[in-house]
């Protein structure tokens, strides 16, 4: 037989429509818990948020997908699940409008006009994140907010704080780690709770959604990377998105390489850059810039990191 032609298209690589939405519906439900814990802590700051990104999101994609002429796809719910993450992933007292424009970024910029999901190169959410913060450092920080109601908490000082303070006088001051397991009202609004993220994890996990590799790579990575450092691996685990971002956006179906291997390369570059931008940069964001540059290699991880050719035809003279 001559040469075969094959086609390869972009990921996620799923059979059908049916299981995409499914797919992404079960992103959805594995969210409810870390949903649930923000509104605990955060109630109408939280709530007014999360409607305005889910809301903002399916917006934006009806919207690019007429003046595209495309059809429209909000039915297979990542317009939602884009939605959910950006909302978790900002303070809970950003103001509405200011998650709003994150949104647009991450829906009509990242994923639309890029071609829709399977084809945008970057985590939206992240994306949408990451360019609020530019933003803010171009145009001075965003204070401004509604008058919601009092929230414990808020106003203190985030767990992020103290990721540089062991041996230091501060370090008394940091949440303990109890706290950071159950519940700590500081943070982003998905950070609060490692339980949270582990209930949501364990679903994802047991419908097939993600796989071990990405996740325990990135943390084991800090965790052993921290400790040689001389700071503290469990802290620098359980403070910030790291959870969040591990088992929530880098296993990103899009975002994220094919092959098992790969996976566990792009989390040890993911927790490399987790720990450096952290100790020796900002720790804000350093979650949130190390997977949209672990995002940027994945091209390159598919195309070292082959899988194995199964039923490959022969040339036959």
């Amino acid at each position: 037989m001559a040469n075969q032609d094959f086609i390869v298209t972009a990921p996620p690589h799923i059979k059908s429509k049916e299981m995409v939405s499914s797919g992404m519906r079960d992103v959805a439900i594995a969210l409810i818990p870390l949903v649930a814990v923000s509104l605990g802590f955060f109630r109408l700051y939280a709530l007014v948020n999360i409607i305005a990104c889910v809301g903002t999101a399916l917006v934006c994609e009806l919207v690019m997908r007429k003046l595209m002429g495309r059809k429209a796809t909000i039915g297979d719910f990542s317009a939602v699940v884009t939605g959910l993450l950006l909302a978790l992933i900002l303070p809970p007292t950003v103001p509405f409008w200011w998650a709003m424009i994150g949104t647009v970024i991450a829906v009509a910029i990242v994923k639309e006009l890029m071609g829709g999901l399977g084809y945008n190169l970057f985590n939206p959410a992240l994306f949408g994140f990451a360019s609020l913060i530019i933003l803010s450092r171009l145009f001075g920080p965003i204070s401004k907010s509604l008058s919601l109601g009092a929230i414990d908490g808020v106003t203190s000082a985030t767990p992020l704080t103290f990721i540089k303070t062991v041996g230091s006088g501060l370090a008394g001051l940091r949440p303990g780690y109890w706290n950071l397991f159950f519940g700590h009202a500081g943070g982003a609004m998905g950070e609060v709770s490692v339980l949270a993220v582990l209930i949501g994890a364990a679903y994802l996990l047991y419908k097939r959604q993600i796989t071990w590799h990405i996740p325990a790579s990135i943390i084991g990575t800090v965790f052993i990377l921290t400790a040689i450092l001389g700071k503290n691996p469990l802290y620098m685990i359980m403070a910030g998105g790291l959870m969040l971002g591990s088992f929530f956006m880098a296993t990103d179906w899009v975002t994220s390489p094919d092959s098992k291997v790969a996976q566990i390369v792009y989390g040890v570059i993911i927790g490399v850059l987790v720990v450096v931008i952290r100790l020796y940069a900002a720790p804000t964001g350093a979650v949130a810039y190390s997977i949209l540059i672990g995002n940027a290699l994945t091209p390159l991880l598919n195309r070292v990191f082959v899988p194995r050719k199964f039923g490959a035809l022969k040339e036959v003279a």
